[in-house]
């Protein structure tokens, strides 16, 4: 059993989200690997049913096909769950539900998958900064990134869901995703502290911040723009 069980309410899953080829299958093996190794808890990363379809049936599945997708995704992660102290999942329903609406222009998926999301312990959207990849049948184009990334950010903004972006390459990209989870992680009961100690000998070691705004003359900066458009500048 975990060492923290999660309540029916809640679920210890970090889900990545994002566009394709945003290198979510990377980070999602790389960061439950680090997780594990560095905490001591049991971790799993929970594959994308969708490749394992696409592979399977050798195409993309049709409107009709959306939903059991989605659903053997939320099982599959509700199992892991289960079984494990965290998990990492690949995607989520969410994932299927963008692309339904894409692809089909068929929204009916939403309330499942954001009903699932707002179970998951935390968000990562995977940043659209990494080269796009060809990949079988999954995948549609590079064309396609940049609405998919405007549908999740929509869908998560417009039901209340909090996020972090994830950005960077290799170890870097990593690194971000542990950043961005660090203020959760640091409340889990830990077999090991590794992963905090060096997140905080980081810290410590980061110059001390200063308020630099009642200094700045940078025409480019927000702040000075935001004033300018005060004042009625052109």
């Amino acid at each position: 059993m975990p060492a923290f069980p999660a309540s029916p309410a809640s679920l210890n899953v970090i889900a990545l989200i994002g566009a394709e080829s945003t290198g979510k299958t990377v980070l999602a093996q790389a960061l439950a690997e680090r997780l594990a190794r560095e905490t001591g808890l049991s971790v799993a990363w929970v594959p994308e049913v969708l490749r394992e379809w696409c592979e399977r049936e050798g195409r993309t599945p049709r409107a009709e096909e959306q939903l059991g997708i989605a659903q053997a995704q939320q099982r599959r992660l509700e199992r892991a769950a289960a079984e494990h102290d965290l998990v990492v999942a690949d995607t989520t329903p969410l994932m299927t539900a963008v692309y339904s609406e894409l692809l089909f222009d068929d929204r009916s998926l939403h309330a499942m998958a954001l009903d699932f999301q707002r179970r998951c312990a935390a968000t990562l959207l995977t940043a659209l900064d990494l080269p796009w990849v060809a990949d079988g049948h999954q995948r549609d184009g590079p064309q396609v990134r940049a609405p998919v990334d405007r549908l999740v950010r929509g869908l998560l903004l417009a039901h209340g869901l909090s996020w972090s972006v994830v950005r960077g390459e290799g170890e870097a990209r990593v690194d971000c995703a542990v950043d961005a989870l660090s203020p959760w992680l640091r409340t889990l009961p830990t077999p090991r502290a590794g992963l905090f100690t060096r997140l905080r000998e980081r810290e410590a070691a980061q110059p001390a911040w200063r308020w630099a705004c009642e200094d700045c003359d940078d025409p480019q900066c927000e702040h000075a723009l935001r004033a300018s458009a005060g004042r009625g500048a052109p």
